[in-house]
């Protein structure tokens, strides 16, 4: 807490270099357009209130917002786009189970060693509930998803480029392990994947940028505490998409909103 007359607003981080004080603020937009979908205000920490966190929200509301919209033939299922900060596996997954796709760069991945191997050299058999490593051992999963390959590491040519641990090396697989791997396989191999993200992402960036600035000037909350920040952030995102509308066309006859013909 960095305030005691604003108990809600918090530190948080950007980047290891880059600080921020105050709260955090999440939107979804449709791409092509750039009009709002959704929008939160949160406090800046707690994992629930997270980028992927509550974008997970978001879905949900849409989920419940769209039931019964999605037939037997798959109509609804969306394309998700998002930076690598919204690459989880709790993520990926809720996308997955509700039938959307996820084009989302991969978090990268760090080895243990520089230049050693990473997890995506391990082969993990989920069937048998094993994985193997570089140098061909195999160890079981437990239930808390780890794998501890420990003594075996002892006299293994490869440990040099595998870990720096005296114990061995150890594996903390996500419980939706198989997508994550798939993800970042098919970002790999499927550039039409970048091409979308590359394509989509600017306009998203700009739906952002005009949220949180004026005449190039970042805003400042007025407020003090997340229900009334919140408020104050709906009220301009409607004002946004509203604006967006209107230059599509948009226009207010006999007391019903209409896009003209011509811009649908």
């Amino acid at each position: 807490m960095i305030s005691t007359v604003d108990p809600e607003s918090r530190h948080t981080r950007k980047s290891p270099e880059a600080r921020r004080d105050g709260y955090r603020a999440h939107v979804a937009a449709e791409p092509e357009t750039g009009i709002i979908t959704d929008e939160a205000l949160t406090k800046a920490t707690g994992t629930e209130n997270s980028d992927p966190g509550v974008a997970e929200k978001f879905l949900a509301a849409d989920a419940e917002a769209r039931l019964g919209e999605a037939g037997a033939d798959g109509v609804g299922a969306r394309e998700g786009y998002g930076d690598s900060a919204y690459g989880t596996g709790d993520l990926r997954g809720a996308m997955h189970d509700a039938g959307h796709d996820a084009v989302i760069k991969p978090k990268p991945l760090h080895a243990a060693v520089e230049g050693g191997f990473t997890v995506d050299d391990f082969t993990v058999d989920e069937p048998a509930g094993t994985v193997t490593c570089p140098a061909g051992n195999t160890r079981p999963i437990t239930k808390a998803r780890h794998v501890i390959f420990g003594a075996l590491c002892r006299d293994c040519p490869l440990s040099a480029r595998c870990t720096t641990s005296k114990s061995g090396r150890t594996l903390d697989l996500h419980e939706r392990d198989a997508l994550l791997r798939r993800a970042r396989a098919d970002w790999a191999a499927k550039p039409e994947l970048r091409e979308k993200h590359q394509q989509n992402r600017p306009n998203v960036e700009r739906v952002v940028s005009q949220i949180a600035s004026r005449g190039g000037r970042r805003l400042k909350l007025r407020y003090r505490g997340t229900e009334k920040d919140h408020a104050w952030l709906t009220r301009r995102t409607a004002g946004l998409s509203l604006r967006t509308l209107v230059g599509r066309g948009l226009v207010r006859t006999a007391g019903i909103w209409a896009l003209t013909p011509q811009t649908t």
